[in-house]
């Protein structure tokens, strides 16, 4: 964290690789993110070329970051848990709902056949593209557009995960899983949500596990639940 801010006030030039292995020798294994795959890829994509340019310094911190437009960048041990614990293999079309930065798409385009991100503002939806190329990353394909309104054309998915909270998990994405696909999001209300798997175990019938709780902010246009009047 020293580094961190000496680098900000120009003291110092900031080691990027080494807070990058710090991130994942001091945050996320202590998370339980064990898959060497995962981790490579957080070692590979250089996640300060994904956050806002005024918020650079703090790209290693372990913080939902805010993006400016009412949604935030998942902190580091978080979209390398989610990604994860999504099991990715690759043959997958993996969805992300919340495309954000495009920063958790490019850790899966590296496990994935194809990445897809749906994102509702379309000004953060050109920046997810522009990163993405900037990136070299060329199997992963990001929409502007509301993803609880309607079903994405490419589906259905091997693997959805959903970056900002539920009240639960919608048939519209449950639906657009393939039999077999899986999908991750943090489900319920505080104080306490779960991040929970859904498994597509045949059509129209799911699989519903917990993982571990954790609390984030809700997805834009989430509907939250009618409390009852007598």
């Amino acid at each position: 964290m020293l580094g961190l801010i000496l680098a900000r006030f120009g003291v110092i030039k900031m080691d990027w690789e080494n807070a990058r292995y710090l991130l994942v020798e001091q945050q996320i294994r202590p998370w339980d993110v064990l898959d060497q795959k995962v981790l490579n890829r957080v070692l590979a994509v250089k996640r300060e070329d994904f956050v806002p340019a005024d918020k650079k310094e703090l790209a290693f911190v372990d913080i939902e970051l805010p993006l400016g437009n009412g949604t935030q960048m998942l902190a580091p041990k978080m979209e390398a848990k989610l990604l994860q614990d999504i099991d990715p293999q690759p043959s997958d079309k993996l969805l992300v709902v919340g495309a954000g930065t495009g920063y958790l798409m490019a850790l899966a385009a590296g496990l994935v056949a194809h990445v897809y991100g749906v994102e509702i503002d379309a000004a953060q939806a050109d920046t997810a593209r522009a990163n993405l190329a900037a990136a070299g990353i060329k199997n992963a394909t990001v929409t502007q557009g509301d993803a609880l309104a309607a079903a994405q054309v490419q589906g259905p998915f091997n693997a959805i995960i959903v970056t900002g909270s539920l009240v639960e998990v919608p048939a519209l994405l449950k639906d657009q899983l393939a039999v077999g696909g899986r999908l991750i999001a943090v489900v319920g209300e505080l104080p306490i949500m779960s991040a929970t798997l859904v498994s597509c175990v045949d059509k129209g019938s799911f699989g519903f596990r917990k993982l571990f709780e954790y609390n984030l902010p809700r997805l834009k246009n989430v509907a939250e639940k009618t409390a009852f009047t007598f």
